[in-house]
């Protein structure tokens, strides 16, 4: 039998990543089936409510007190839980003791008297206020946090631009100024590339590509995803421009975007068309013609916005990349290869996607190949999935979304989300593909190839079961020098079977083949 149990701590704080960390290894000790350790907020005992671990007590919590609730078998005592939480919370501390905390603004640039950038990651309700009182102590900001509203993000930027700072974000999750990697970001070799990236992984792609063909950046400038909407009107992707304009060390410049308001994207490239500097833009599944008529160079691909931005460096002829790096008889050789494998019935996409952009690039240039594709971020919203954690016929999923994030880390950071969900679509007799994306770099998980590779080798060897099989493609957003080891990650899923191409857009290119040929 099982049964909820729970600890409850009055006034007793813990931040809420340690705390999202713990739950999941709370989870993996024997005989416990559900785990949720955190803050009394109302989010976490709405979260505790629906994993069916609540109850009176822990509903009248304040965001003050701490608990953590458990539903497992009756032989699990909740202080044996305890114990093992609070061994964990004394390993997390010890292993920050020798970095400092600042607990204030004000204490940290008393700290670092000199500093000049703030990255700020708090509450969505307190996160304006912060990057505010740092805006006006003439500090570029770069705000991680999301739930800010669309006004407060105009005010804070609208006082940016009036002191000539940077106000990345809200919600910015990759930047590298002056060679240092900021939040999710890969390491990078400086070199003569700015971007400016309105997407955190689409920035991440570009600029790991830019690093694999041998070039580097000069500064990663990110705005956070709303910046091209009409309410923000581009303000901080207009302010990232002239920055990389007036960058001496700065020769070729990138834009990156999903497809802005039409009245955003004019402003944008006006703000271009005399460039001193070749630009790049790459408006993810954008205007082609309109890109054009201003001078840039239009992009197909993220891989392409790359490999564009490297030639214009170079002083090289700029053409569309919309192939391989394998030649054509390799590529047939092996979507036959894998053609072949299928049993009667298999036909369907899987995409399981951490990075939102790599999803909805996937989706757009899959759309043409094989049909409508279902998706928690659709193109259009018809095919917009009545129930996310159901797959239905084509389906690309974004484990980064809010749904799948709420109370929870991000899958970049925690991916058993993902993996959870893998070791369900198994069952599932008519898939045929599963596309994958792993973005390594800092702040991603420490081994994210690691996380998944059982739920891989799980689902295919469940479809092996049935006779049927399962062909997984993949690809690495990462570079030789990322923490994670591109090389050995690359290794490790090759040996589980996973095809492994250079890029997304390649690795989508193939899916697309192979799910052509079995129709």
């Amino acid at each position: 039998m099982s049964s909820v149990k729970f600890e409850i701590r009055k006034n007793a704080y813990y931040d809420s990543v340690t705390l999202m960390i713990i739950s999941k290894e709370i989870k993996k000790i024997d005989g416990v089936k559900e785990a949720l350790v955190g803050m009394g907020t109302d989010l976490n005992k709405e979260l505790a409510e629906n994993l069916s671990i609540s109850n009176d007590e822990i509903k009248n919590l304040t965001p003050n007190d701490f608990f953590v609730t458990v539903l497992a078998e009756d032989n699990v005592q909740i202080e044996t839980i305890s114990g093992e939480v609070d061994r964990l919370l004394s390993q997390k501390k010890k292993s920050s003791e020798s970095d400092y905390m600042p607990p204030t603004l004000e204490s940290a640039l008393n700290h670092e008297p000199d500093s000049n950038i703030v990255v700020i990651s708090v509450a969505g309700e307190y996160a304006a206020a912060e990057a505010k009182k740092a805006l006006n102590n003439d500090l570029h900001v770069m705000l991680f946090s999301d739930n800010v509203t669309v006004e407060q993000e105009k005010e804070l930027k609208e006082l940016a631009c009036e002191k000539g700072l940077l106000m990345m974000g809200p919600d910015c999750g990759t930047a590298i100024i002056n060679n240092v990697p900021l939040a999710f970001a890969n390491v990078i070799k400086k070199g003569h590339i700015g971007v400016v990236g309105a997407s955190g992984t689409g920035t991440q792609e570009v600029t790991v590509i830019i690093d694999k063909l041998g070039e580097g950046v000069s500064q990663v400038i990110g705005t956070g995803g709303r910046d091209l909407k009409s309410e923000i009107g581009g303000l901080m992707m207009l302010q990232g421009i002239e920055a990389l304009k007036n960058d001496p060390q700065t020769k070729v410049i990138v834009l990156i975007s999903k497809p802005p308001a039409e009245e955003v994207a004019e402003k944008v490239l006006k703000a271009i068309e005399n460039s001193s500097k070749p630009v790049v833009v790459d408006f993810i599944g954008g205007d082609r013609k309109l890109i054009e008529k201003y001078g840039a160079h239009a992009c197909v691909s993220l891989e392409d916005a790359a490999r564009k931005a490297v030639a214009l460096l170079r002083g090289e002829e700029v053409k569309d990349f919309d192939g391989f790096d394998l030649s054509d008889a390799e590529i047939e050789k092996l979507v036959d290869e894998e053609v072949s494998k299928f049993d009667k019935g298999q036909k369907y996409l899987r995409a399981f996607y951490t990075g939102g952009t790599l999803a909805d690039e996937a989706m757009k240039l899959l759309s043409g190949e094989i049909g409508n594709i279902y998706s928690n971020i659709p193109l259009t919203p018809e095919y917009k999935m009545e129930n996310a954690k159901v797959s239905k016929e084509h389906t690309c999923i974004d484990f980064g979304d809010d749904e799948f994030t709420k109370g929870k880390p991000h899958p970049m950071i925690d991916p058993i989300g993902r993996v959870e969900r893998l070791m369900k679509e198994g069952d599932d007799e008519e898939m045929a593909v599963l596309l994958m994306d792993f973005v390594l770099g800092y702040g991603s998980h420490e081994d994210p190839v690691g996380e998944m590779l059982p739920s891989i080798k799980e689902a295919k060897e469940k479809m092996a079961k049935k006779g049927k099989y399962l062909c997984v493609v993949g690809s690495i957003c990462g570079t030789a020098n990322d923490p994670q080891s591109l090389e050995e990650s690359q290794r490790r899923l090759e040996e589980a079977g996973v095809i492994v191409m250079p890029s997304n857009a390649q690795a989508v290119r193939l899916a697309g083949l192979i799910l052509n040929k079995i129709k």
